[in-house]
Parts: structure tokens; C-alpha cells; sequence
């Protein structure tokens, strides 16, 4: 990745590098605010941790799931996308068994209780909580990032460089909801991880204030998506990155990657940052779609979209026009089927996708590239849900895990809901109308008033989620594009980027009689990473179903453990976790 460089967000203004620190005994500037991460991109710094085999890696995801950020920062293990940079701060690459996280130290502190936790601050989550709230309750928002909105309200991280008096309208609207979550009297705790519950009615968090004891009457899973693994030659180059984590950069922190950027996959999240990134003065974007793009016979599909929400069909004809207008390449029927690079990100080979969802390499497209951003769909964040034991079933559509649920989110336990993506993909206007109802239907289980307001407010959400859905319904069928898994993957590739596994070993481990992703984990450590599978293990439990022949079962897929997420010794310890722990 060549040299990034800091521009003006709208309404926001560009941050000011006036803080500096090391990485690897060399100076770096960077501004209040900014993640390590953020930093070290704006100065060009791709390669952040060092595998057992010696390969480098760098930010890959940029929402603290894949690990592949790590650093030593003042000789803490951190993951660089979620840790704020501090004067004078001392930061080197993560080197295998070369550095440890230090004990927190922190006191115990006895249970808290509330009325209804919600954990996850995006759409669905602000929504559910500020539904709860309204009725009456005791509400906990419970989020691992320091700004509320998730990935789709994006915030812009604080300190700001100026007012935000023209954020953009995605922007305004989170900080709104926000705003209004908090005037509501909702607990919001920032940075919090939760990493396991008892089993009870409660949740372990590790939080900036040190480890607390969470019980609920009610709660309300909204823990959003991450993007879609496609393992393909070259995809763990430093450089190559998720089209969320190069939002993060240039949303959040004001930061565009450096040099020549492509962009692949399918969706409308992709059209959308590639125009972001020509606003913001990139050099050179290339988009490369896997869909055939808009044809004379979806006329009827633009008519339905237009009617059901014609704000949204706006803006993407908006992006649209500013590619246009830029001379921004869009490749349709084109996917990524390579990546080269001597240690970072050099070139990157894109091919035809041919009818059975593979690419064509025998006639491939070269082009070179110092960052790669991919986005060929998302995987709901289900396994604090499948933890606590909620029933899951498989979206053969989409490929993935998803959450049973009913109309008002409650799953199979009936004191826990979910809304939003991470119980099953269906986009913001979807996930905010699914919190709204699982937080009024959570308040009315708590003993809340059944008053006019709660009941219209119940059938607003009602009426929104109706419209959301036939508004995806028709925008995939413009993306119409085959959802892959393996299908971009070599002999050589690797299919678990954390233990270094490829797809030849996880088939030859299939041909010496594993026909279960357990039995591939104990053959070859796959899912046995930092991020605990889950970006192979949906890759893997597809290529199994379709050696045996059917399609994958929740039962196939790898049962989440504790920690749930990173979390120190010295925070565990440091728990009450005594007689009457699992009381409701």
C-alpha cells in the first residue's frame, strides 16, 4: 500500500496530524481520534502482524473481527482497528510469541441489572433500546466501538474536527438516532466486549471500565454482519482489504488508501464506496461487479424500487453519475481471481464469471493495484446467540447462519430477541424496523403500558419493514450475481487465513474420511484461529455439503466458546461470579 493521505469528511474537515508515534522505531504522525490502524494507513504502513509461517498480514476487516491487525502497542497485543493512537505510544508489529497482553488489574464489581441489555449500537440496536427506553425501562446499550451507528451510521470518530453542521445524510441520521437514544436515558457503554455468559440471564463484558457482570430481563441481540470471506491466490496480502474496513479508513477517520484501488464483489455497499472515494479525491478506482449489471428487462424491478423507496434509488443513481462523471470503470460480470505482490499488494488479476460461479482464468484481466477492497456479501454475527443456546437454521439463498425468529424478533428462547443482520441480511431500513419491534415487544415482556403511542409506534415499524423487504427484494435482483465461498480458491490458496490452512489441506483431510468440520478442525487447526472460524468455517461447511451432496445443516458448523471475544486474564478474575449468579 503506497502512502495514503487525511481529506475532508463534509461538514467534518480533515484531521490534523499533530500526534505522534513510533512503529517499528520509525516516527508516525497522526491525528486525535484515529485508530492505529487509521494511522499507519495514511502513512503507507501495510504490514502489521507476522504470521508462524512468516508471512506478513495487515488490516483486513477493520471491525476487530479477523485479528489480522495485530499489534504491540507499549507492549500490549491490540488489534490496530480498534485501538486509539496516544502520544508517544510505541507500536510494533505482532510477532509470533513476541507479545502478550498485559492483566487488567481491575477490582471486582458485583452484577449490574437492567430491565432489557441490548448489545450492538447500529441500526437495529439504537432502535430496540430507544423503543425500550421510551416505555419505561431500564435499558443498557452494550457496543466494542467507542461511537454508536455501527457500520452503516459510520460515525466520524471524535474528537471532530469541526462542527458537524453538513455531515452527510447517513452521518446525520446516526448521530441523530444517537442523540435521541441517549435523551432517552439509555446507558450506553462504550468499548465494551462482551466475551461469554454464565448461562443464566446475564453477560460477561470486558469494558474500558474494567470487567462487568451484565443481568437482563430481556435481551435484544443486534450484533450486525461482517463481510463474507472469498478465498482466492493472493487475498491475504497486505493491502487487500474488506470494501467495510476501507470505509471505516475514509468514514470514520478522514483516511483514503493510498495509490491505485480496486474494488470487487457485488452490492450496492461497493457502488457506494467507490464513489466515496472519488468524492474524497482518490487517484484511481477501478470497480469490478460480478453481477451482469442493469438490463432493459428489470425495468419493472426500478419501477417496483423507485415506488417502495425512492431516496434510496436516488442516491445510487447519484453514485452512479459521480463514477460516471470521474470515468470510473465498472467491470460487470467480473470477479477477482487473483492477487500478487512481493510481501504487499502489487497487481490484481480479475476474470470472467462464468455460469457456474467460478471465475474464467482462462482469460484474465490484469491490472495493478496497491489496495484491494472486497465485497461480496456478509455473515451474520451469530455466535453470542448460539451460544446461549438460541436455534439457528441455514439460508441457502445467501449461504450463511441464520437466527429462527418471529415477527416480533423473539427467537427460540423467549426472553431473547434479535433484529437486524446479525439474525439474518436484509440491509438498515430492514434492521431499524426489527429493532423497533423487538424493543417494544422486550418493554410489553417487562410489564410496560400497552399504551396507543407503543401500539403505533409498533405498526409504523410494521408497515417500514413490509417496504424494506420488497425494496431488497428487487435491489437483488439487479445484483443477481452467484454468492461464492470456495468457488475462487486454488489448490495453494488459503482457506483459514489465522492457521495457515489451504484448500488442499482441507481436501485432503475430506479424502482421508473427515465428512465434518470438527473432524477438519482436528486434521488441520482450521477454525482454530483468532477469530475462532469465522471466516473459514462457512467456506469450509459449504465445500463438505457439496462433497456429500446436500446442503449444509446448522449442526455442520463449528459451536462458538468462550471468550466470545479478546479478553484478559486479569478480567476474568476479576468477575463476581458467585452463588446467585444465574438468577433471573
Amino acid at each position: 500500500m503506497t502512502q495514503g493521505r487525511r481529506v475532508r469528511l463534509p461538514g467534518v474537515g480533515a484531521r490534523t496530524p499533530d500526534l505522534s508515534f513510533s512503529f517499528e522505531g520509525r516516527p508516525v504522525a497522526a491525528a486525535p481520534g484515529e485508530t492505529i490502524a487509521a494511522a499507519l494507513a495514511a502513512a503507507g504502513e501495510a504490514a502489521l502482524r507476522q504470521t508462524r509461517g512468516g508471512a506478513d498480514r495487515g488490516m483486513f476487516c477493520g471491525m476487530g473481527v479477523c485479528h489480522e491487525c495485530l499489534v504491540s502497542a507499549d507492549g500490549d497485543t491490540v488489534r490496530a482497528c480498534m485501538t486509539p493512537v496516544t502520544a508517544g505510544m510505541t507500536v510494533e508489529r505482532h510477532r509470533p510469541r513476541a507479545a502478550q497482553a498485559r492483566s487488567s488489574g481491575a477490582a471486582a464489581q458485583a452484577p449490574w441489572a437492567v430491565d432489557v441489555a441490548v448489545v450492538g449500537a447500529g441500526p437495529a440496536g439504537l432502535r430496540a433500546a430507544l423503543a425500550a427506553a421510551r416505555a419505561g425501562l431500564s435499558v443498557a446499550l452494550v457496543d466494542e466501538r467507542k461511537q454508536a451507528g455501527g457500520q452503516y451510521f459510520k460515525q466520524p470518530a471524535d474528537p471532530l474536527p469541526l462542527a458537524p453542521d453538513d455531515l452527510d445524510t447517513q452521518h446525520r441520521r446516526g448521530r441523530a438516532l444517537a442523540g435521541d437514544v441517549m435523551a432517552a436515558g439509555v446507558r450506553h457503554l462504550r468499548g465494551a466486549a462482551v466475551w461469554s455468559t454464565t448461562g443464566g440471564d446475564d453477560l460477561l463484558l470486558d469494558s474500558p471500565d474494567g470487567p462487568l457482570h451484565l443481568r437482563y430481563r430481556r435481551l435484544v441481540l443486534a450484533t450486525g454482519a461482517a463481510e463474507r470471506a472469498t478465498p482466492f491466490p493472493g487475498w491475504t496480502l497486505p493491502g487487500v482489504m474488506t470494501t467495510g474496513g476501507a470505509q471505516t479508513l475514509l468514514r470514520a477517520y478522514g483516511v483514503v488508501p493510498g495509490g491505485r484501488i480496486v474494488i470487487a464483489g457485488s452490492g450496492p455497499l461497493n457502488l457506494q464506496l467507490a464513489a466515496a472515494l472519488v468524492e474524497a479525491g482518490a487517484g484511481s478506482v477501478v470497480l469490478a461487479e460480478a453481477s451482469r449489471g442493469i438490463r432493459p428487462s428489470m425495468a419493472g424491478v426500478l419501477a417496483d424500487m423507485a415506488v417502495t423507496s425512492p431516496a434510496l434509488v436516488a442516491e445510487g443513481l447519484r453514485y452512479r453519475w459521480t463514477l460516471a462523471r470521474a470515468r470510473v470503470p465498472i467491470l460487470h460480470g467480473m470477479v477477482v481471481c487473483g492477487a500478487t505482490g512481493d510481501g504487499v499488494l502489487k497487481q490484481v488479476a480479475l476474470a470472467r464469471l462464468s455460469p457456474d460461479g467460478r471465475p474464467d482464468r482462462s482469460r484474465t484481466t490484469l491490472l495493478d493495484a496497491d489496495t484491494l477492497c472486497l465485497g461480496y456479501g456478509f455473515l451474520p454475527s451469530i455466535e453470542l446467540a448460539a451460544a446461549i443456546g438460541c436455534e439457528l437454521r441455514y439460508d441457502s439463498r445467501w449461504k450463511h447462519l441464520a437466527l429462527v425468529r418471529d415477527e416480533d424478533g423473539r427467537t427460540s428462547l423467549p426472553k431473547v430477541f434479535a433484529a437486524g443482520d446479525g439474525a439474518g441480511f436484509g440491509g438498515a431500513r430492514a434492521a431499524e424496523a426489527e429493532g423497533t419491534l423487538a424493543g417494544v415487544a422486550a418493554a410489553l415482556d417487562c410489564g410496560a403500558a400497552a399504551t396507543p403511542a407503543l401500539s403505533a409506534l409498533r405498526d409504523d415499524a410494521r408497515r417500514a419493514l413490509a417496504r424494506a423487504r420488497r425494496f431488497q427484494a428487487a435491489l437483488w435482483q439487479l445484483y443477481d450475481a452467484p454468492v461464492p465461498t470456495h468457488h475462487f480458491a486454488d489448490a495453494d490458496t488459503l482457506v483459514c487465513r489465522c492457521e495457515e490452512v489451504t484448500l488442499a489441506d482441507v481436501e485432503a483431510a475430506c479424502d482421508a474420511g473427515a465428512l465434518s468440520l470438527g473432524a477438519v478442525k482436528r486434521a488441520t487447526r482450521l477454525g482454530m484461529g483468532r477469530c475462532q472460524g469465522r471466516y473459514c468455517a462457512p467456506v469450509a461447511a459449504d465445500l463438505l455439503a457439496q462433497r456429500g451432496g446436500r446442503s449444509p445443516h446448522p449442526d455442520d458448523f463449528f459451536a462458538p466458546r468462550t471468550p466470545l471475544r479478546p479478553v484478559s486474564i486479569g478480567a476474568i478474575a476479576a468477575l463476581d461470579l458467585g452463588p446467585g449468579s444465574q438468577d433471573t
